[in-house]
């Protein structure tokens, strides 16, 4: 008899389950195909990582649904009735209010300085992205006022060669040019310390500017292109996370699974393939027809018909180097340049447990703020010392949920591989000198605490009962696993989205060279090779369904 053909899934997230979920369930495909999912790890999930802290649910990795209409995670979620839940998790209740602005100093930026920078911020990255045009804006009022900004920073990218090479950071800084010199010799602000006017609104800009870093993963928005910006899709609807965890959705795609499907600890360091012609492979026990051999950490390997590629960017970058073997031969040009020029960054979460007077639990008017952070420049002469420069480029620290005594912070780039590697001590003092900078503590009035002249210094713990103390720390690792490398791909200045199509070509390609008698030996699937919704867990569920239907209809088309 005739063997099947082995398809071998490497990496057990969200795109390789998806796949192996749908090859295993549609019809009559369990009888067509032996089917093996390797993954590296001792867990299943990828960048999906469920976790609890301090008696709470929490995500280490992918966290919200982007948009409910639409959503294939939104849509199993609902079906799985993991949307809602009695035990507490994070976001539980979205994004926990309206937050305070705290300038360094511990001055409250009200509305009238905050919203106008935000507005203007919003709706530069609008016009990035391709939700607001020339044509499409305000011609009146408050919508016109900022949006001449906007348009003035397109008429100046224009004005200087189009958008070639052109990036999201430069646009937002020519955007804040703009918007300065249309509003000059305005009145400076009273009550604010050293900061200017200017001073602040740049502070604020820069703020949201952290905010970007984190949801593009790009460390830095001068390296974030500006024409793709505007291929990236959003689904429409609210944001919401998961009360069950997202571990729910990877746990119900590997449900249908039989057992021993999946192998866990399966690290692959090598994959031999065969691009051009065919020539059976020797096995202890002969010769085996199968063109792709997968070998394992532990010396072991495996042969397939078939194998589906879900690691991330980052390994691919480490894997396709010049001195790395991870493909043998190595992955063709075109292939190799698209993952090169692509984009792929680190976003890390902080999580701490909060205890304002000790053991005692805190009362209404003590619960820690959700906080948006202004900082001055690492550069600044005005800068607090204690403040490390890790901690200056998060924009917020927030609870989790409305009364929760666990906090979080986003970080990317530099500072997100920074905290990788420090000390939970050296976190908590990091942070309970930036929040001693950041609000003032009144021994005088208590209700006034945000307005008040007296500070703590840096020393939390001489503080009166206002004092902020830290017990746990836990935060993600995502740039320093050998199994990611990072969190998730943008599109980089110098490449485009046409590399993200590259990205999902599969090795070789049918109707090529020799390829008639085994097609298909490679194919890709993730976040990273999906045009429009990269960086995102319903773009890795889209990859994995496109290429297990790739291999499904191959097979209907031939008759098997």
């Amino acid at each position: 008899m005739a063997k099947k053909p082995r398809i071998v899934i490497i990496g057990a997230g969200m795109a390789g389950l998806t796949a192996a979920n749908k090859l295993y369930t549609s019809t009559g495909s369990d009888h067509l195909f032996e089917l093996v999912v390797v993954e590296g790890g001792d867990r299943i999930g990828g960048r999906i990582n469920t976790s609890e802290f301090c008696g709470d649910r929490i995500e280490m990795g992918a966290t919200w649904i982007h948009g409910i209409g639409g959503s294939p995670v939104h849509q199993i979620a609902r079906e799985i009735h993991a949307l809602e839940s009695d035990k507490p998790w994070e976001c539980m209740d979205g994004f926990s209010g309206e937050p305070k602005t705290i300038a360094e100093g511990g001055f409250e930026l009200n509305a009238s300085i905050v919203d106008p920078i935000s507005t203007l911020f919003k709706n530069l990255m609008d016009f990035a992205q391709g939700k607001l045009t020339e044509d499409s804006a305000g011609s009146g009022g408050d919508a016109c006022y900022y949006n001449f900004a906007a348009k003035a920073a397109l008429k100046d990218c224009t004005s200087n060669g189009g958008f070639g090479n052109q990036s999201v950071g430069a646009f937002l800084r020519r955007g804040l040019g703009a918007y300065w010199d249309s509003c000059k010799d305005r009145e400076e602000l009273n009550g604010y310390g050293k900061w200017s006017r200017k001073l602040l609104e740049e502070a604020v800009f820069a703020m949201h500017e952290n905010t970007q870093r984190t949801y593009t993963s790009a460390g830095d928005l001068f390296n974030l292109d500006y024409e793709a910006e505007s291929e990236y899709r959003m689904f429409p609807g609210e944001e919401i996370t998961i009360s069950k965890g997202y571990l729910s959705i990877i746990e119900h795609l590997a449900s249908v699974l039989p057992p021993g499907v999946i192998q866990l600890g399966r690290k692959v360091t090598r994959i031999e393939w065969q691009p051009e012609g065919h020539k059976s492979i020797q096995v202890p026990n002969g010769y085996d027809s199968r063109p792709v051999k997968i070998e394992f950490c532990d010396g072991s390997f495996m042969l397939a018909d078939h194998v589906i590629v879900t690691v991330s960017l980052g390994v691919l970058k480490s894997g396709t180097g010049q001195d790395s073997g991870m493909f043998n031969p190595p992955l063709p040009p075109f292939k190799t340049e698209a993952i090169s020029r692509l984009g792929y960054g680190v976003v890390n979460k902080l999580f701490l447990q909060w205890s304002p007077n000790g053991n005692r639990p805190a009362n209404d008017k003590e619960k820690f703020p959700s906080l948006q952070i202004v900082f001055h420049p690492p550069e600044s002469e005005l800068r607090h010392e204690k403040i490390p420069g890790w901690m200056r480029r998060t924009a917020s620290l927030s609870p989790i949920y409305n009364n929760s005594s666990v906090l979080l912070s986003w970080f990317a780039g530099k500072e997100a591989l920074e905290l990788e590697t420090l000390s939970d001590e050296e976190i908590i003092n990091g942070v309970s000198a930036t929040v001693s900078g950041l609000l003032p503590v009144s021994k005088h009035n208590k209700e006034d605490k945000y307005n008040s002249l007296e500070f703590c210094n840096g020393n939390v713990e001489s503080c009166d009962d206002n004092g902020v103390r830290f017990g746990k720390v836990l935060k993600s690792k995502w740039g320093s696993d050998p199994l990611f490398l990072g969190s998730y791909s943008y599109v980089a200045v110098g490449s485009s989205g046409a590399d993200l199509d590259t990205m999902a070509e599969p090795l070789p390609k049918l109707g090529s060279t020799d390829s008639d008698h085994h097609p298909l030996q490679i194919l890709f699937a993730g976040e990273a090779t999906h045009r429009t919704h990269y960086s995102t867990t319903h773009g890795a569920y889209f990859s994995g369904l496109r290429e297990a239907n790739r291999l499904l209809k191959h097979y209907r088309c031939v008759g098997i």
